[in-house]
């Protein structure tokens, strides 16, 4: 009944905006969305939500967390009126629903477990968690409950990935590339970082992988799928950083991103306000697993020396 009461309430009375609370002030992200949401003034503003307090979380053994986690709180307090809470349950009663942005996605699946008990519907910032295994329990504890969510890479909304999509059927095959640095914590390599690039081959490939392989190399790692319908898709991760791109195959043309892909969080952040209003899941959940499934075998890959390995 809460969850309908929110959406009810966004939908019946547009003008007063949704509250959000945010968990984790340990990424640039939480800063760049509050600017956002929260300035009409600025000429990206996303209207109809506004930040209004934070769990501030962070990892001690994480650098770019515990460098950063009271300096954004800090920020989001000072500069923005945001309400610093002492723990996830104090956000109760103050928010309609829940930016989940904790850097460190080892601690995505503790934090969603306590965001749900909440009730409200939650955005997580990639990555969703650091393995399958705490993704696929985020996604049984939130259907137990009948909390919804989604989460993305701001990726998906790039022009470049829109493009190249066209209308999706027709796209035959298609390589993907990007940043894809380490971070020594996280099981699955790749979540850290080439998660971005993943998300823009799945974008425009759409579901239906599930045979990987991954070679390694000493600046970037090839994983390539075989879909179940026979096309071809592959990412490449470059270290330690390199620019976002994409290629798609059609049996007409060939379709390239530009130089200098551009992209933005705004999009995005749109997309999450309107789930917030309509309870609408714009990414599929089954798609996001997927995507995890996708780096769970390129995982298993890598350590097997190059050999397929199928999604489990």
């Amino acid at each position: 009944m809460l969850r309908l009461f929110v959406f009810s309430i966004a939908i019946g009375a547009a003008a007063a905006d949704l509250r959000l609370g945010i968990i984790g002030t340990d990424t640039s992200h939480v800063i760049a969305f509050t600017k956002v949401l929260n300035d009409p003034k600025n000429p990206d503003h996303v209207a109809g939500a506004r930040v209004v307090a934070a769990f501030k979380g962070g990892s001690a053994d994480l650098k770019e967390s515990a460098s950063r986690v009271e300096g954004y709180a800090k920020e989001l307090r000072e500069q923005w009126g945001v309400e610093i809470v002492a723990d996830i349950a104090s956000l109760a009663g103050k928010v309609d629903a829940i930016l989940l942005e904790s850097v460190d996605g080892r601690k995505h699946l503790e934090q969603a477990r306590e965001a749900i008990k909440l009730g409200k519907p939650m955005f997580i910032d990639k990555p969703l968690a650091s393995t399958l295994a705490d993704a696929r329990e985020i996604a049984r504890l939130a259907k137990q409950a009948g909390v919804k969510w989604f989460s993305t890479s701001s990726l998906r909304y790039a022009d470049y990935a829109k493009e190249l999509r066209g209308n999706g059927a027709e796209v035959t095959g298609a390589v993907s590339w990007g940043p894809g640095p380490f971070e020594e914590h996280h099981q699955l390599d790749l979540s850290w970082y080439a998660v971005h690039p993943i998300e823009v081959l799945f974008t425009i490939m759409g579901t239906g992988c599930e045979e990987v392989t991954r070679r390694a190399g000493a600046t970037m790692d090839e994983v390539t799928c075989r879909w179940k319908d026979g096309r071809i898709g592959s990412v490449r991760a470059l270290r330690p950083y390199g620019d976002f791109g994409a290629v798609a195959f059609t049996a007409k043309e060939v379709r390239q991103s530009p130089p200098k892909a551009k992209y933005s969080y705004v999009p995005m952040l749109r997309e999450i306000v309107k789930f917030f209003e309509t309870g609408a899941v714009p990414v599929p959940n089954d798609e996001t697993l997927e995507i995890f499934a996708f780096m769970d075998a390129a995982q298993r890959s890598k350590e097997a020396g190059g050999a397929p390995m199928k999604l489990r």
